[in-house]
């Protein structure tokens, strides 16, 4: 069971949440709910539950490492939407509920008896989220999957080496933003809801999540009409802000102004280049970015990683390793951050929703919830 957050100091006490959702986008987003304080409800199938509860590799005791990921501190339940009476109570559940969260393909709730209309004909109050693939008009029909909506909306082209593939990023990227997006569109809605006393409708689809984290990308494409390329781990934009070989590996380094690139070159023992002409500004080494990499490369070379490493954060020039998810975790516990949580001996730790409060509290994890008998 989920902890009651109706006499407790998290920021979403009180607020109930039925979640009609699956896979990724949509857990997210209601565990994110949880997370602050909602009592969340999910809606499994019986016997089958979460398509993300057979995604394994990796195994969990209990499940997979993939459901563990989206679905900590929620309460389940098993209905058939295919029986009317499980229909019949699943409206019960949305309608005792302040927001709705679905992602089935558009049309399917409405047929079911569960759409926006009919529910927020009885409960006018009801914030009813749907996320989508392709937006719920032309598009309603198409199916939506994170790397489809990588493919098609463009982020595979500016990702990867300049002359390798397109490439998918290493994570369901679109369905995270998504998640995000709709918690937002959630809590807007919420606090509407405070002046008028209407819950409405939040819609938010993978694709238009996916174009509006394209941020400079998007920017640059409509200003100039040419359409970005792939350049590895360079910026378009700004350099040196990249990846860069010293003796014994690579180094990440981003200067993001001019002061800055000075710092990195005395670091270097060329304090010459923040006023050679080649080198000076921002927009002059982007025009001569190989020859920048190859004067930096040629000093860098000279030490290994962690020599240059020490040099560079007493200049006070953002670097640092490439590192690896493990690595990661490790540089967040060193630095006071706490970044996972405890579910319980039987299950892995979860990483820790990322938002802290002056005043509020998290709700304290609880494990993701076994699938229940019908």
């Amino acid at each position: 069971m989920a902890t009651d957050a109706s006499t407790t100091d998290f920021p979403l006490a009180g607020i109930k949440v039925a979640d009609f959702s699956r896979v990724l986008a949509g857990p997210l987003a209601t565990m994110t709910l949880a997370d602050l304080g909602a009592d969340v409800v999910k809606v499994e199938r019986p016997g089958i539950g979460d398509d993300t509860r057979h995604w394994g590799p990796p195994w969990t005791k209990h499940s997979s490492s993939y459901f563990e990921c989206a679905n900590r501190s929620k309460r389940s339940i098993a209905l058939d939407l295919k029986d009317p009476d499980d229909v019949a109570r699943a409206r019960e559940l949305a309608l005792d509920a302040d927001v709705v969260v679905e992602n089935f393909k558009a049309g399917t709730m409405d047929r079911l008896g569960l759409g926006h209309d009919d529910l927020s004909a009885a409960h006018p109050g009801l914030v009813y989220c749907s996320i989508t693939g392709f937006g719920s008009a032309a598009g309603a029909d198409l199916p939506g999957y994170d790397f489809l909506v990588q493919a098609v909306g463009g982020l595979m082209s500016i990702t990867g080496d300049a002359d390798g593939e397109p490439t998918k990023v290493g994570v369901a990227l679109v369905d995270v933003l998504t998640g995000k997006d709709a918690v937002i569109g959630i809590l807007a809605a919420l606090h509407e809801r405070d002046r008028s006393g209407r819950g409405q409708r939040v819609e938010v689809a993978l694709l238009t999540s996916l174009l509006g984290s394209l941020a400079n990308q998007a920017s640059a494409y409509l200003a100039t009409g040419i359409n970005p390329g792939r350049m590895g781990n360079q910026h378009p934009s700004i350099t040196p802000y990249e990846t860069l070989r010293c003796r014994d590996g690579h180094i990440a380094v981003a200067c993001g102004n001019d002061a800055q690139f000075a710092r990195l070159a005395t670091a270097l023992g060329h304090s010459s280049w923040s006023t050679d002409p080649r080198f000076a500004t921002n927009e002059q080494r982007v025009a001569h970015r190989m020859e920048l990499i190859e004067a930096l490369e040629g000093a860098l070379t000279q030490q290994d990683a962690d020599v240059w490493l020490k040099r560079l954060r007493v200049a006070g020039v953002a670097a640092g390793r490439v590192g690896d998810i493990g690595s990661a975790i490790a540089l967040a516990e060193d630095l006071g951050l706490e970044p996972t949580v405890d579910l319980g001996p039987e299950h892995p730790r979860g990483i820790r929703h990322p938002v802290t409060f002056s005043r509020s509290s998290l709700r304290p994890a609880t494990p993701p919830p076994e699938l229940p008998e019908r």
